[in-house]
């Protein structure tokens, strides 16, 4: 390859890795959190695991108490099942008011038979995935924006294969551990890189595709297919065709009887959640959601039933899939873990959080390689760009890591403990932005990465405050939950404790022509 071209290839990498960055490093370490959504609903909430599971024989006295209550509920709800993390069965609907607003349910019925409209004890585990796929960002323009820097993504992981390639075995694993600092982190980026490049080419390709993938379908659907080609893809990408309600009324057949048919439909299907459209009409439906334990990439299934019949409409199973599902469901399987048991989440985490480190060390080596080595003042980009890397990658750290100690320690408030937890992160990550550049670089990292380590430190501690059970005796429980999010807390205080004292060393012995250097500096 001409060097003109390797440098062309070397620029494409640097600028895009730095400008999709940032975002990327919050989308991968919340996005490694978030593959274990579903347990971290246990530890989140105190009531979780304290009460018996519901019976399902209180569905159908729910979903008529409701819909005697709130009549225009019938045009949509969806009720979800007890299951192994969540106890409760509950019924969510959105309610649609006059100006506009959009207010959140969740019924469930009391001992006594009554309704009780229900705020969720804590939205921790939503927001980490909500923050993962907007990077904190407005929902909407957050999640476009992130598909973007998706695309960006797919490029630099090009740009990277075609630079690094042609020495691929060779520095594979060459981690050169010595006084040369920068090398070593070069070594350690390459190295998470090519281990790790298959994950990250589906991680950019199924981020754009679930992103933007209707906004990439457009000049198909208008300049080849003649606006048919939502209609033709339908099919794979919603359970049920959309109906219009008759306006005749039709009973509703009891939930048991409904889980029954689906059943015989997909044997050894495990139903999770149910949602209505148009209940009590007749041509109300109803899309009955469940897994199946078998080898295949999705174990999601569907039957789509009429309410006041049973008819059935429409069956998906994982058998059954036509080539377009089985490759969107399969898309979105591999993109979020959920096709394996607890090593495939275990792995997932580890590779996020290794992507974390991809994007955080490709910062540090841009501000490494633009540093000049015979002036004790560097650069004014150079140094912003350090105070950026900190403030943004060690600001989400520290969010994150504030917002599970202030699920356990934050007062129960008029707004409910969601709110306090998404102001902590906010806090928490703009004002760790504003302290990376009111500092110089080297005390920033320092103090910040010293913040991350007390926040994780404090963790287990206030875990036991909250639950009033020291974390010896949870294990003995078998609260394996509890105990797996205290360990990986002590774990996490370590790595960036010893992080601050090797930013430390280097600041007072290392090279004293860097942004990273603390001597000469005041106090």
């Amino acid at each position: 390859m001409k060097s003109s071209t390797l440098r062309s290839f070397i620029a494409v990498h640097t600028w895009v890795g730095l400008i999709a960055g940032f975002a990327l490093f919050i989308a991968f370490y919340a996005g490694a959190i978030t593959v274990f959504n579903k347990q971290l609903h246990v530890w989140e909430t105190h009531s979780a695991k304290k009460e018996p599971p519901q019976s399902l024989a209180q569905a159908q006295p729910l979903i008529d108490a409701v819909l005697a209550a709130h009549p225009q509920a019938r045009d949509g709800f969806s009720v979800k099942l007890p299951s192994e993390y969540e106890p409760s069965l509950l019924l969510d609907w959105d309610e649609h008011k006059p100006d506009g607003s959009v207010a959140e349910h969740n019924f469930k019925l009391a001992p006594d038979g009554s309704l009780i409209d229900v705020k969720p004890e804590s939205e921790l585990s939503h927001f980490l995935v909500r923050l993962h796929y907007t990077a904190g960002l407005p929902t909407q323009l957050g999640t476009y924006l992130l598909g973007l820097v998706c695309v960006l993504y797919g490029l630099a992981l090009v740009s990277g294969v075609v630079i690094y390639a042609p020495s691929f075995f060779k520095d594979l694993f060459a981690l050169r551990i010595g006084k040369n600092l920068k090398r070593l982190w070069q070594d350690a980026h390459n190295a998470v890189g090519i281990l790790s490049l298959p994950f990250h080419i589906m991680f950019a390709w199924s981020s754009a595709i679930l992103t933007l993938g209707l906004l990439l379908m457009a000049p198909f659907q208008f300049l080849v297919f003649d606006g048919k080609l939502l209609n033709l893809v339908q099919p794979d990408i919603f359970i049920s065709k959309p109906v219009a309600a008759a306006g005749v009324k039709a009973p509703l057949l009891p939930v048991q009887d409904l889980l029954d048919i689906a059943v015989r439909q997909v044997p050894g299907m495990q139903m999770t959640y149910l949602r209505y459209k148009h209940a009590g009409d007749v041509h109300g439906v109803v899309e009955v959601y469940g897994d199946v334990d078998q080898r295949t990439l999705t174990g999601n299934a569907a039957v789509v039933l009429g309410t006041s019949d049973g008819k059935v409409e429409r069956v998906l199973s994982p058998s059954g899939f036509s080539p377009g599902t089985m490759f969107l469901r399969g898309l979105t399987s591999l993109h979020y873990g959920d096709f394996g048991h607890a090593a495939v989440l275990w792995i997932y985490f580890v590779l996020g959080m290794a992507g974390a480190f991809l994007f955080y060390s490709g910062n540090l080596l841009w501000i490494e390689s633009r540093r000049k080595h015979r002036l004790r003042e560097q650069p004014r980009n150079t140094r912003w760009m350090a105070q950026g890397t900190l403030g943004i990658c060690l600001g989400c750290v520290a969010g994150i890591a504030a917002l599970f100690l202030v699920n356990k320690l934050a007062p129960a408030g008029p707004d409910g403990l969601a709110a306090w937890e998404e102001r902590t992160y906010y806090a928490v990550f703009f004002a760790s932005i504003v302290w990376a550049f009111m500092r110089p670089p080297a005390r920033a990292a320092h103090e910040l990465l010293m913040l991350c380590s007390v926040l994780s430190l404090l963790l287990p501690f206030a875990q036991w405050y909250a639950g009033g059970v020291n974390p010896l005796l949870s294990a003995w429980r078998g609260e394996t939950v509890i105990v797996v999010v205290d360990l990986m807390a002590l774990l996490f205080a370590w790595i960036y404790w010893s992080m601050a004292r090797a930013v430390l060393h280097r600041g007072l012995q290392g090279d004293p022509h860097s942004v990273w250097s603390l001597q000469a500096l005041p106090g």
